[in-house]
């Protein structure tokens, strides 16, 4: 090979490559970004879920607790 076509690709491969280089790091940037959010809504989600689950739990305990009571007070179930 001639010294001048070697000094041709020397510089025409990075700047064929530099773009194509820029842009997969900007697709891989932006599906990162994706899957973190991802990530923090379904954290938020498992979270509010337990909360409810939780409230609802309270709730259901506080119900068979005044049931009982209402039984003991009228009598009914003995």
């Amino acid at each position: 090979m001639q010294w001048e076509f070697i000094v041709a690709l020397v510089v025409a491969i990075p700047i064929i490559l530099f773009p194509a280089a820029f842009i997969w790091y900007v697709n891989i940037g932006g599906l990162y970004t994706m899957l973190k959010e991802r990530r923090k809504k379904k954290a938020a989600a498992k979270e509010r879920s337990g909360e409810i689950a939780e409230e609802q739990t309270v709730v259901i305990g506080e119900v068979a607790q005044r049931r009982h009571e209402a039984k003991e007070l009228t009598g009914v179930g003995r």
